[in-house]
């Protein structure tokens, strides 16, 4: 069915057309082109003024009348020969209105008018190679909500990337690219497209509000806080700005509370506080890892290290350059005793920041984890680190007892060697932490090989040993 219209019609529509091109800042990142389309379309307006005066004729003394035909249609009062037949809209105007929709992202308006340029001129390859944009158009905006709804930003990205290589002028398509690089974490690409809108356009709320959005997920809340408010301030419908104005807020003030109870040293409420800010936005990678960091803290403080572990890795997975966390982890590994652990995380520390202090606490985890693939003489003997003389020989005395041999002569042949095995052990215990000089090069971490091997001690000689090997007879 062929597209007919009235002069009127085909006034308002190529007026639409020049509208579209002046306002919406087509190609405005190209501004010759910008000018050659321009120039293009105002030719088009002066082919409509061809048209009208096409219908002045003598009989019409006032030209007026005739463009009183254009704009308000027939008129009683005008002659019947001069309310003409309805005139074809040409399919190059249509062609160009197509143009202009498709290159503001209006798909479906581009394919209406690729569409009736093909109704008048079937065999048109520009119309159905523009079609063909438009409806390539409309499958990436389909894939691009799709995967909007599932959270897969990057597909997101892609598919707007392709979209704009057709529709490069279209706001709508980069704003939604902007937002989805924040949401991935990739911050200087978002501002800067939201940059570029805001030059075009200051009062852009969409581009305010991913510039917010950039802030808020770096962490720079109140500053994020001043774009959501501006960005509501020129659309105050603006739902996500309004979502993203309230999270941003409702996160300071719940952190700055955990803050303080953790100063005011009520750490229970601290940990409690510090869970509640990670519930109010999930997408708020930078602000949640320092969340978990902080709930940690107070984990150790509350003797929970496990869970501090947990929240340090958690801390660690949303923000893998967070150096605090890897130390917080690494002290908890070195306190309980996972010293593997503890000298991984000291060396991703060191490695990014060659710093003194951080040599310092790399040499300790690898001390502390040296001495723990040695025999663990304080366990040996079931004592502390702090353990005075007199408690090490007390503790010498009841291990020694309760390993000697001859306690356990009715045994089995395997639990003899076994308790024989710490036996021999309980006294190598003794023979370093009760000579001063060995257990202070025992507990920094030296070796003891060329200070021979275990020596039975004297006062085990004495008090456990007749000479026989046999324990004295204490009745």
């Amino acid at each position: 069915m062929k597209c007919q219209a009235n002069v009127k019609d085909f006034f308002e529509y190529t007026i639409r057309i020049y509208l579209l091109f002046f306002f919406e800042d087509v190609c405005v990142e190209k501004p010759l082109k910008y000018c050659l389309k321009l120039v293009d379309h105002v030719l088009v307006l002066i082919q409509v003024h061809q048209v009208a005066d096409r219908w002045y004729t003598p009989e019409c003394s006032n030209p007026n009348d005739a463009w009183h035909y254009i704009i308000s249609g027939p008129s009683p009062s005008l002659s019947p020969s001069l309310n003409p037949p309805p005139v074809l809209a040409p399919p190059q105007g249509h062609l160009r209105e197509g143009k202009c929709h498709l290159s503001l992202g209006n798909a479906m308006a581009a394919s209406r008018c690729f569409q009736k340029v093909l109704e008048l001129e079937p065999g048109n390859m520009q119309a159905q190679q523009e079609h063909k944009n438009a409806s390539s158009i409309l499958e990436f905006e389909r894939v691009a909500e799709s995967g909007f709804e599932k959270r897969d930003f990057r597909k997101v990205v892609y598919c707007m990337d392709r979209a704009l290589g057709v529709a490069s002028a279209c706001h709508r398509f980069k704003i939604l690219k902007a937002e989805c690089l924040a949401l991935l974490g990739r911050y200087p690409e978002a501002q800067s497209v939201a940059s570029d809108i805001l030059r075009i356009d200051s009062t852009n709320a969409d581009a305010l509000y991913v510039r917010g959005l950039c802030l808020y997920y770096e962490d720079c809340i109140d500053k994020a806080v001043q774009f959501f408010v501006q960005a509501l301030r020129m659309a105050p419908d603006h739902e996500k700005a309004r979502l993203a104005c309230r999270n941003a807020k409702a996160l300071k003030a719940k952190k700055e509370e955990g803050n303080q109870a953790f100063k005011d040293c009520s750490y229970e409420a601290a940990y409690r506080l510090y869970t509640e800010a990670l519930t109010i936005d999930p997408n708020n990678i930078k602000t949640n890892a320092k969340l978990y960091c902080n709930r940690g803290t107070a984990g150790v403080k509350l003797t929970k290290l496990d869970q501090a572990i947990e929240d340090c890795t958690s801390a660690i997975k949303l923000d893998p350059t967070y150096i605090k966390a890897y130390l917080r982890r690494a002290q908890c590994y070195t306190d309980t005793e996972q010293y593997d652990d503890a000298v991984r995380d000291y060396e991703k520390v060191y490695q990014t920041e060659k710093t003194k202090e951080h040599k310092q606490l790399l040499k300790a985890a690898q001390l502390e984890l040296k001495k723990s693939k040695r025999k663990d003489y304080y366990k040996v003997l079931g004592i502390g680190k702090n353990a005075t003389d007199d408690e090490i020989k007390k503790a010498y005395r009841k291990r020694a007892l309760m390993h000697h041999p001859d306690r356990h002569s009715a045994a089995t042949t395997e639990v003899q060697k076994e308790e024989e095995k710490k036996f021999k052990e309980v006294g190598e215990a003794f023979t370093v932490l009760s000579d001063p000089k060995k257990k202070c090069r025992y507990d920094s971490g030296h070796d003891l090989d060329d200070d021979g091997g275990f020596a039975e001690s004297v006062f085990f000689r004495g008090y456990f040993n007749d000479g026989t090997g046999m324990m004295k007879d204490r009745t």
